[in-house]
């Protein structure tokens, strides 16, 4: 059994790599308009994704008109293709000499990517969602500190090694989703000084998460953002990083969340987690095009 498993594993990493090969030949110019018409193309075919990002979208109240609902929505399915076709030639088009060149800071001094790209001798938490060029950002922000997040893994272990070298480069420690942020990497990120980077806008369920407002409707939302702040009043930042053109991107971060505890632990909790959600979901209203309405978000 275990040799027809690692025999099916060593066949899927071939046919990875190949593909892999073959997207290589795509000049990076024509990356995300590739993707982008792609994912016009095979909206219609996706029945469920397309009803929940209608859903989504209404719900919301970004719009109540079902024909606009429907265009909003099939921007952001395409917008999500050609997002993740496109960061994959990131690393050969903007490098730790020239990011600068491709990226546009939002805001001023007192905003919060001053603080991510700026005054990095100080640890910090980066709250964001699936949003804009979210997959560009695992690029860019390790040219100015160290980055760590936390992951899925895959089932295939050969691929997973292979898609992570690929992927994560530069200074970025990615640990599994399953191990969770233990005290060791809590210590590393503290000892690097690094961006803390959290995708918040996953279900959480009832087991991990509190049920707090996201764009208006209650939504489970994992407590560990809140709890790692309490714990260490390292600052938090909330923020995005969209697509404004062929490899061009605008940072926009809302000022650093720095919370005074009460005492109350479940009610901090809450009330910095309903913060967070705010932040994030104000962010989402002003670029409703490139958010992935197609996520399950409330359930």
């Amino acid at each position: 059994m275990n040799v027809l498993r690692s025999t099916g594993w060593f066949i899927q990493y071939l046919f990875v790599r190949f593909a892999i090969f073959l997207y290589g030949l795509i000049p990076a110019s024509k990356a995300y308009s590739l993707g982008f018409g792609l994912g016009r193309f095979t909206y219609p075919l996706f029945r469920k994704r397309r009803r929940i990002a209608m859903d989504n979208i209404l719900q919301a109240k970004i719009t109540s008109d079902q024909d606009e609902a429907d265009r909003i929505a099939r921007h952001s399915f395409a917008h999500f293709a050609g997002h993740i076709c496109e960061s994959m030639k990131v690393p050969l088009v903007v490098t730790a000499e020239n990011w600068r060149e491709h990226v546009v800071l939002e805001g001023d001094k007192a905003d919060g990517w001053d603080l991510l790209m700026e005054q990095t001798d100080t640890p910090m938490i980066l709250l964001t969602g699936h949003h804009g060029a979210w997959e560009a950002a695992v690029t860019i922000i390790p040219f100015t500190r160290p980055m760590l997040t936390i992951a899925r893994t895959l089932n295939n272990p050969i691929v997973e090694r292979f898609l992570k070298a690929k992927h994560f480069r530069g200074n970025i420690t990615v640990i599994p989703k399953s191990q969770g942020f233990t005290s060791g990497f809590i210590k590393l990120w503290l000892e690097q000084k690094g961006a803390l980077t959290i995708v918040m806008d996953q279900h959480a369920g009832a087991r991990h998460g509190v049920r707090v407002d996201f764009l208006g409707r209650p939504a489970y939302t994992h407590t560990s953002p809140a709890r790692i702040h309490l714990a260490t009043g390292m600052p938090i930042v909330v923020g995005a990083i969209l697509r404004d053109g062929l490899f061009k991107y605008r940072m926009i971060a809302e000022p650093p969340i720095r919370f005074t505890p009460t005492g109350d632990k479940d009610k901090d909790i809450e009330a910095l987690l309903a913060e967070m959600n705010t932040r994030l979901g104000n962010l989402i209203r002003r670029y409703p095009e490139q958010y992935l309405w197609s996520h399950n978000r409330w359930r």
